[in-house]
């Protein structure tokens, strides 16, 4: 069956989230006098990151707010548990400033998205919510790029659930053998599109994780993208790149 269209996953794939994050929690840390609080700007980052995900997920299982979990991370990683809401959300948008600052998509998206542009549709599946993703996308300039933007927590189900990637396949109106799937989890993006069905793209930009979940296929830049895709899809021959 051919593929007809490409769904992607945003932080990590398309948008450089790391990177901005690293830079604007290192800024709001700076200026807030707490730079050297957490070590390294390297194990600041990651203890951030811990409670970020660990907050999201409570969030997107419907526990609490969207903003309620802000909070949260907050008080949880300045360890000022009796914060109050409004100092809470005053941190985080001082942060959101200094993230914002930084947002950039990787140099090889667009050009990526311009090759692929004639042969195949392209959509959106995020583990995020929209209000957090649509601006995101429209910021960077890539919104119109695609024809859906399917949100988990709007969704009510997250990958790696097969439910999700389902859902985004029902919007386009394509069977999952009709989709390719791309994003930089080896477990949550490719394994679990893999698993509903879709051909999984793990993009492996550090080109240091290992091979991947067996039937994925692992690129370590979006330029092999088109390539791989003609190979597997439009000729049904199987792609040498893994």
């Amino acid at each position: 069956m051919p593929i007809r269209a490409v769904l992607w996953d945003i932080d990590d794939t398309l948008f450089d989230y790391t990177g901005a994050d690293a830079v604007g929690l290192a800024r709001q840390l700076e200026v807030t006098g707490l730079a050297g609080r957490y070590g390294t700007p390297a194990q600041a980052l990651a203890r951030w990151r811990e409670i970020t995900e660990r907050h999201w997920a409570r969030f997107a299982a419907g526990e609490g707010t969207f903003q309620g979990q802000r909070q949260d991370r907050v008080r949880e990683f300045l360890e000022r548990p009796g914060m109050t809401a409004d100092e809470a959300d005053a941190w985080f948008d001082r942060y959101v400033e200094h993230y914002k600052s930084a947002w950039t998509v990787f140099p090889d998206v667009v050009p990526a998205l311009d090759a692929l542009a004639a042969d195949y549709r392209h959509g959106v599946l995020s583990n995020s919510s929209t209000a957090n993703q649509d601006p995101k996308l429209r910021d960077l300039g890539l919104r119109d790029r695609f024809e859906v933007l399917v949100c988990a927590v709007e969704l009510g189900i997250s990958k790696p659930e097969a439910g999700a990637f389902l859902a985004a396949c029902e919007e386009l109106g394509l069977a999952p053998g009709e989709v390719a799937y791309v994003g930089d989890q080896p477990e949550i993006d490719a394994r679990g599109a893999r698993d509903a069905g879709l051909m999984a793209v793990w993009i492996d930009r550090d080109g240091v994780r290992g091979p991947g979940p067996d039937g994925a296929h692992r690129i370590e830049g979006l330029d092999q993208l088109p390539l791989l895709l003609a190979r597997d899809t439009r000729f049904g021959a199987r792609s040498g790149i893994r």
